[in-house]
């Protein structure tokens, strides 16, 4: 929506390195107010700090001609990490994840649409606790043209035939196509392939399966699952890509007791397992049940591998949350679970079915190009936010200056696709999250508009920049150079 040329008042206070430049005091505020509590400030405070319900500040830039531009936000979150929402002209664009840093830091989102004349930015308080001192804007660099020619290289030297050829197609695909994809809930029954089969004639190309419940420390609990099973049929039957996350349940330690139960034994919350000194070498028993763990996985693995099936493989993913217990110690234990993890399924169980996705979701957490074949973020957006989470998208490309695919391996709202190309973020494949974020309570198919609307949905699955499970090839006979 293009703001009133009633606004056409509005102008920059100065030119930085960073662009024209708005003190956030000149913004039109909603239950916040100007502060000056912060050395650094400019003008005559600073916003903040969103604590209260429906906390927004809303301010109006002016550029000179439509396009891609970089807004630069100095902003302080002095108690601790904090992600909050920024609406561009009444667009929901996406998360503002601010660092925990007591002083004024500048966060720079890359190529965003604006209009000619003015434009309305608005931050609006999800977690809050932050203070904004001022916005810059400057035009975007022209876009790399061969930002996704990514080499369709393996980490794994002696990587399958098949996972070689989906990492080609992957590859080739890249900036020009958008893979669809979904997590399942339960079995290749799934009811959101139901509903979303039921409302745009498709199925998704990725099938995203769990194998949380393989996890020893359920099993002892009486799960079980079939999923490996279902993923055969998916790859075999119906000629799917497989994905697999792991929701690992701690290998020992549950606390098991009212709001910390067994089975939430992969949060941080439910167990006192302790991945730092297990790493360090302090608690050899407990070392020896992760191995345990990471051996019963692989007999899953080696399963799909018999079958010459290729995974789009996904653990220990969301790490720099902390939330879940391989990222509670923070990045230094993680990285080195995530190298056990890796050498002990490839050289040690000879895996090479297997592309790997590195879902840790900060820089700080990379585990090294050595270990990592594809890059992905798990994005939960506003209820209809359909931007192209493209901050986010840039956020990941910078975590190493390698070239890696970039793909959005959680969702909960499906993007406009149309977005994903004008924002120069084309996430590979989309994985969106289950249950409630495609189906209505209670049903076995039919699909909820609560998180993406129906048209959206449309739009993305009949679209021909989109790959559904009907677009795809014969992967097993993709070629190879």
């Amino acid at each position: 929506m293009k703001i009133s040329d009633a606004m056409q008042g509005v102008h920059p206070v100065g030119q930085t390195e960073y662009g024209a430049c708005y003190p956030a005091a000149q913004a039109v505020l909603t239950n916040n107010a100007v502060h000056t509590d912060f050395p650094g400030y400019t003008g005559t405070g600073a916003v903040g700090p969103f604590m209260e319900d429906g906390a927004r500040a809303d301010l109006y830039i002016v550029v000179e001609k439509e396009g891609m531009y970089d807004i630069t936000v100095w902003i302080a979150s002095p108690h601790g990490n904090k992600t909050n929402s920024l609406i561009i002209n009444d667009e929901i664009m996406g998360e503002l994840y601010t660092p925990s840093n007591p002083s004024f830091i500048p966060l720079t989102l890359q190529q965003n649409y604006l209009y000619e004349g003015v434009n309305k930015l608005s931050f609006i308080k999800s977690w809050g606790y932050i203070f904004v001192d001022s916005v810059c804007v400057r035009p975007s660099a022209p876009a790399d043209p061969h930002a996704f020619s990514v080499p369709p290289i393996l980490v794994n030297p002696n990587a399958s035939s098949s996972a070689k050829r989906l990492m080609h197609f992957l590859s080739d695909q890249y900036g020009k196509k958008i893979i669809t994809g979904q997590h399942v809930n339960g079995d290749i029954h799934s009811p959101e392939l139901k509903a979303i089969h039921t409302l745009t004639g498709h199925y998704p190309a990725v099938a995203e399966f769990d194998f949380i419940d393989y996890s020893p420390t359920r099993v002892e609990f009486g799960l079980s699952s079939r999923l490996t099973d279902d993923a055969i049929i998916w790859a075999k039957e119906q000629k799917g890509i497989v994905g697999f996350c792991w929701h690992w349940n701690a290998p020992t330690d549950l606390l098991n007791v009212p709001g910390h139960e067994w089975w939430s034994g992969f949060y941080t919350h439910a167990t006192t397992f302790d991945i730092a000194a297990v790493m360090d070498g302090k608690e050899p028993e407990k070392y020896a049940l992760l191995l345990r763990d990471i051996d019963t996985i692989a007999e899953q693995l080696k399963r799909l591998q018999d079958e010459d099936i290729p995974v789009l493989w996904r653990p220990l993913h969301e790490a720099s949350g902390g939330w879940f217990w391989w990222g509670a110690k923070g990045p230094e234990p993680y990285i080195r679970l995530y190298h056990l993890l890796y050498e002990r399924l490839t050289n040690y169980h000879g895996l090479n079915n297997l592309i790997w996705v590195w879902n840790g979701q900060a820089k700080d957490w990379y585990p090294g190009d050595a270990y990592v074949d594809v890059i992905g973020e798990d994005v939960y957006a506003p209820e209809h936010c359909y931007a192209a989470q493209n901050g986010r998208f840039h956020q990941a490309q910078g975590y190493t200056s390698a070239k890696k695919i970039i793909a959005l391996t959680e969702n909960g709202i499906v993007p406009d696709i149309d977005w994903m190309f004008r924002d120069q973020a084309p996430w590979c494949w989309y994985s969106t999250w289950c249950g409630g974020f495609v189906v209505q309570d209670g049903t076995d198919h039919d699909y909820s508009e609560k998180c993406t609307e129906a048209h959206i949905l449309q739009k993305m699955y009949q679209s021909e920049k989109s790959i559904t499970l009907e677009d795809l090839p014969d992967l097993s006979q993709y070629p190879l150079p």
